[in-house]
């Protein structure tokens, strides 16, 4: 398999997961807000607990709440509303997912069978659904209408998101610009919202809002640049982890629009057989990755990355000095070079 830009070089270091730095520091939120999702997914219906149970053991990183929970004490709230706020975020990315799922009709999810492999199509539509009223159900608790405007704003975002990918699948024309539209639409807006809930909550100045809404948004951003680069990384394989989804399914990401664009007429019909025409032979992905080596379109997408995590570091400027100011500038790192 072709060699891919190794995103983890620069990212060992002695140095704890940076990650599990700004869970430290949140942890006793966290733990309620583990509990809140727990409770609030029953139902005597019993396959929407099962069905969410199996989300919910299957792993993630919570990074969406624990941004919530990071953002509230960086503003220096010391209440409760953060926890509920941060399971609705929760609530909200797990909903996407199950509907993403079954859109892709895709058969794995962080390494295990997806939902629907496992229940079918029609329960994680429908668990999905409930997932998202749910949600909605904790917004109208919490009272706030700024909360219900931000989260209910994005979760509309979300969805035209996933339409306007639609329109881009198998579009191998696909431009920059139109890419990054749509994943700013369908995975920064909710980091945007998340962040920004933190300084609702405390009650912070209007600008302090639009900077955490500029951190999370342009760490989205960044983050879904890697998660597109990390499925054709050769460091994934290496770990075991399924790569080439997004190529099965014809989706038009980062890589593939700079591959496309710097590629010659050979190339061009290439990515229009296994792109448009899902003509696609077993060796296919080897050559696409090669093709996105020699015109340096992975190492472009995560420098695409690097430009956008510097912007998120940039928004945190006006908050002074703080353990957990220090741990969210560092996710930024882990964000751009991590290797799952």
């Amino acid at each position: 398999m072709a060699v891919v830009t190794n995103l983890d070089q620069k990212r060992r270091k002695a140095t704890p997961d940076p990650l599990e730095t700004l869970v430290g520091l949140v942890e006793d939120d966290l733990h309620a807000v583990n509990d809140i999702i727990l409770a609030r997914m029953q139902s005597p219906v019993e396959l929407i607990p099962q069905l969410a149970g199996y989300l919910v053991a299957s792993g993630g990183k919570r990074l969406r709440p624990v941004l919530t929970l990071a953002a509230a004490k960086l503003c220096g709230y010391h209440g409760g509303r953060q926890n509920a706020l941060a399971a609705c975020v929760e609530f909200i990315h797990t909903a996407t997912l199950l509907h993403d799922d079954v859109v892709d009709e895709s058969d794995l999810r962080r390494g295990q069978a997806s939902a629907n492999a496992v229940f079918g199509n029609k329960a994680s539509v429908l668990v999905g659904d409930f997932l998202f009223a749910r949600a909605f159900q904790v917004m109208v608790e919490d009272g706030s209408l700024d909360v219900l405007r931000i989260l209910s704003n994005a979760s509309a975002v979300i969805a035209e998101g996933e339409v306007l990918q639609l329109t881009t699948t198998n579009d191998t024309e696909t431009s920059e610009e139109a890419y990054l539209e749509v994943i700013k639409a369908k995975t920064a807006e909710l980091f945007a919202a998340a962040c920004r809930i933190g300084a609702v909550v405390a009650s912070r100045p209007p600008v302090e809002e639009e900077a955490l809404r500029s951190y999370g948004l342009n760490l989205g951003i960044a983050f879904q640049l890697v998660d597109d680069v990390l499925d054709y990384s050769a460091v994934q394989a290496r770990l075991g982890k399924t790569i080439g989804d997004d190529f099965r399914e014809g989706k038009i990401t980062l890589p593939v629009v700079l591959a496309f664009r710097r590629g010659d007429d050979e190339e061009r019909a290439f990515w229009r057989r296994t792109m448009e025409d899902m003509e696609q032979k077993d060796s296919d992905l080897d050559r696409a990755i090669e093709i996105m080596n020699r015109h340096n379109a992975l190492r472009d997408s995560v420098e695409r990355a690097r430009h956008y995590g510097a912007v998120a570091r940039d928004a945190l400027g006006l908050f002074p000095a703080s353990p957990v100011k220090r741990a969210m500038l560092d996710v930024i790192d882990f964000v751009v070079d991590r290797d799952y």
